[in-house]
């Protein structure tokens, strides 16, 4: 089996720019393979702390157990999502942080196995769930959702333009007895029903994103945990966010920009408008260097923005 070697993307970038305060307490929302995280602790002091999160069980057990496992008492790990942060750092009586990272999307070791399903390479059961401990794996979607319905998630997650036609095939399929089971059937159903493809491309890539944003619920869960992050974020803190395609990247531009503005409160015009809370601070993508030795890297993004001090962190969004 052929795989890329786990390679975090825009390490020194998003690490410089996120550790400011090296006595501080910083979050890694997408521990993965903890890349991100051994270079964060490097940057901090015997008073600094580290909270990672992860839905994967495997990432966390990567964290905890075996030769790769950080052992550092100014490391934690929590197996849930990072849309979660709020509520799990307040249990641990944390009330602000200095800074958070979101790495989004899938890990080289998720895309690597095939019995995660998140690949068409292998032929592997259709799962796709980062956490297989819970939900409905892609296949149970895909067994138990409505023509419509599939289509406006292939669309609206995958920007698939023959959703329509995939989702008719999909159906179809079902209705004859032959549900689509595993990652190969469903790669094989897509290349018949898409018309044209795009140079480099594999038919099947747009709707097996889509599938896994609809089953990970990914963004959703990004939209709450910027919300969770900037209410975390104590003055002059960052916000540090790596996103893989244009779905994500415009839920991370768009968030910045809304909490860069200055509000007025239409129902009360002559009251002062609300204050900025984020001021961002760099848009950066990988070199040609880093694309050359890590191609997955070639469509990241990294966002960084810092909490100014007009408002006070625990404001809801």
């Amino acid at each position: 089996m052929s795989t890329w070697p786990h390679v975090p993307v825009l390490l020194t970038e998003a690490v410089e720019l996120l550790v400011t305060q090296p006595h501080g307490t910083y979050v890694d929302g997408t521990f993965g393979r903890g890349g991100h995280a051994r270079a964060i602790l490097q940057r901090l002091d015997a008073r600094g702390r580290l909270i990672a999160f992860d839905k994967d069980p495997q990432a966390v057990a990567a964290a905890t157990q075996g030769p790769q496992a950080i052992a550092d008492a100014r490391f934690a790990i929590v197996h849930a999502s990072f849309a979660t942060m709020r509520e799990a750092l307040a249990a641990r009586g944390i009330a602000q942080v200095q800074g958070v990272l979101l790495d989004l999307g899938v890990s080289s070791p998720q895309l690597d196995d095939p019995q995660r399903g998140f690949s068409f390479r292998h032929d592997a059961p259709l799962d796709m769930r980062m956490d297989t401990t819970r939900g409905e794996t892609a296949a149970d979607y895909l067994a138990r959702a409505d023509e419509r319905d599939i289509a406006r998630v292939i669309r609206d997650y995958g920007e698939e333009r023959f959703a329509v036609p995939i989702a008719k095939a999909l159906v179809a399929r079902r209705a004859g007895g032959r549900p689509v089971r595993t990652t190969g059937e469903l790669a094989d159903v897509v290349a018949r029903a898409v018309r044209t493809r795009e140079p480099g491309q594999d038919p099947a890539t747009r709707t097996f994103q889509a599938l896994r944003i609809r089953v990970n619920a990914e963004l959703e869960e990004l939209e709450q945990g910027l919300s969770a992050a900037l209410d975390l974020l104590a003055p002059a803190a960052r916000l540090a966010v790596i996103s893989f395609h244009s779905l994500e990247d415009r839920i991370v531009k768009t968030f910045i920009a809304r909490e860069s503005r200055a509000e007025v409160d239409r129902r009360a015009p002559f009251a002062p408008p609300r204050p900025t809370r984020l001021r961002a601070l760099a848009r950066v993508r990988p070199s040609a260097d880093e694309i050359a030795a890590n191609p997955r890297a070639r469509s990241a993004i990294l966002r960084v923005a810092e909490r100014t001090a007009d408002a006070s962190p625990g404001r809801a969004s």
